[in-house]
C-alpha cells in the first residue's frame, strides 16, 4: 500500500504543474463551463484512474526507462515512432510552460521580474535531475498531500463567503476563455493531454513497483486524487468568479484574499508542483534521448535548460491556451491504443 500510495502520489505530482495548481488550466477545461464543469471533473476522475493504472502496469512489465518502448508495444513501430516523435516534442513544450509559470507566480506573489522566476525554476529542476531516479520519484511525491489540504481550505472557503448567487457566477465563469467548444470534450482532453504528457515519467514510477497490482493500484489512486482536486478548484473559481476573472493565476488570488499567510502557503504549494512536473517531465524529455549513466547526461542536461528558458519568454498564459489543447489531440490516440492493448489482454 505504501508503495502504491507513492506511485499514486508521484502520478498526481506529475499532472499538477503550474497551470492546474494555478487554476488556469482548471478554468479553461472545466471552470468556464459553469456548473457542467463539475461533471467534466467526474469523467476525468475516471479517466485518470482507468488509463493511470493500465500505464503504471505496462511500465512494470516492460520494466522500461522510457515512453518509447511502451507506445512502440501498444501501437506497434510504425504508429509508434509518429507517437513517440510527438510526445517528445510536446513533453519540451510542457516544460517551457512550467518555466513560463513560475515566473508568473513569483511576479505575482513577489512582484520579481518573471524572467528571474523563470531562471529560479530552471536552476533547481537542473540541480534535482542529478539525482538518480528513485529520489526524484520521491520529491515529485513528497507535495501532493499538501496540496490537498490546501486546496480543501480555498474551496470551503470560497463556498462561505461567495458574494454573489451560483446563476450569476455561473453566467460569468461561461464568459471565460475556454480550450474545448463543451464540458465533455473539454474533460476528454484535458485526460488525454495529461496523459500524454505523464506517459513517458509514469512508465518509469511503473517499472520500480514490486508487483503489477501494486502499480495498478498506484496507478487508480492517483486518478482518484487528481478528480478530487480537480472537484476542489472547479467548486472554489466558480464560488468566486467576480474576483478572479481575468486573472493569469485565479487560486492564488482567492488564496491571497482569504490571508497574506494562506496566499504564502498557496504560492509554496504551487511554485511545488510547478517543480514537480518541470522534474518529472524534464526526466522522461532526457532520458529518451540519453541514459541517465551516460558521461553525456549532464552535459545535455544543463544545455536544454538553458534553451528551455530563453523559449519561456513566450509567456504562461498563451502557453496553456495553444500548447495544451493540442497536446489533447495527441493524447486521444495514446488513449485509443492503451484502450485496445487493454481488451487484447482481457
Amino acid at each position: 500500500m505504501k508503495k502504491s500510495f507513492q506511485i499514486g502520489g508521484a502520478f498526481v505530482g506529475l499532472v499538477v504543474g503550474g497551470g492546474f495548481a494555478s487554476g488556469q488550466e482548471i478554468m479553461q477545461f472545466f471552470t468556464g463551463f459553469g456548473v457542467y464543469g463539475i461533471m467534466g471533473a467526474i469523467v476525468a476522475m475516471i479517466g485518470f484512474a482507468f488509463l493511470g493504472m493500465n500505464i503504471a502496469q505496462l511500465g512494470y512489465e516492460l520494466h522500461t526507462t522510457s515512453h518509447k518502448a511502451v507506445v512502440y508495444h501498444i501501437a506497434g513501430r510504425s504508429i509508434g515512432s509518429i507517437l513517440d516523435l510527438l510526445i517528445t516534442f510536446f513533453l519540451f513544450a510542457i516544460i517551457v510552460a512550467m518555466f513560463a509559470g513560475a515566473g508568473a507566480a513569483l511576479y505575482q506573489i513577489l512582484g520579481i521580474d518573471p524572467i528571474i522566476g523563470s531562471l529560479f525554476m530552471v536552476v533547481i529542476t537542473v540541480l534535482t535531475l542529478m539525482l538518480d531516479v528513485k529520489n526524484i520519484i520521491h520529491v515529485i511525491a513528497l507535495a501532493t498531500p499538501y496540496l490537498l489540504g490546501i486546496m480543501l481550505i480555498i474551496a470551503i472557503y470560497s463556498i462561505l463567503t461567495m458574494d454573489l448567487t451560483l446563476a450569476e457566477q455561473n453566467m460569468l465563469a461561461q464568459h471565460q476563455r475556454v480550450a474545448a467548444p463543451n464540458w465533455l470534450m473539454g474533460a476528454l482532453l484535458y485526460v488525454s493531454y495529461n496523459i500524454a504528457t505523464s506517459v513517458a515519467m509514469m512508465t518509469v514510477i511503473g517499472s520500480t513497483a514490486s508487483s503489477r497490482r501494486v502499480a495498478g493500484f498506484g496507478g487508480i489512486i492517483g486518478g482518484i486524487m487528481l478528480g478530487i482536486l480537480i472537484i476542489f478548484i472547479n467548486v472554489a473559481m466558480l464560488a468566486k468568479m467576480d474576483v478572479i476573472s481575468g486573472k493569469d493565476l485565479p487560486i492564488l488570488e482567492i488564496a491571497s484574499n482569504m490571508h497574506p499567510i494562506i496566499g504564502i502557503l498557496m504560492a509554496i504549494a504551487l511554485l511545488g508542483m510547478i517543480y514537480n512536473t518541470a522534474v518529472g517531465l524534464f526526466y522522461s524529455f532526457i532520458v529518451r534521448f540519453v541514459p541517465r549513466k551516460d558521461p553525456t547526461y549532464k552535459p545535455i542536461v544543463i544545455m536544454l535548460g538553458a534553451i528551455g528558458f530563453m523559449a519561456s519568454f513566450v509567456g504562461f498564459t498563451t502557453l496553456v491556451g495553444k500548447v495544451y489543447s493540442l497536446m489533447g489531440y495527441l493524447g486521444f490516440a495514446i488513449i485509443i491504443a492503451i484502450i485496445f492493448s487493454w481488451i487484447n489482454k482481457r
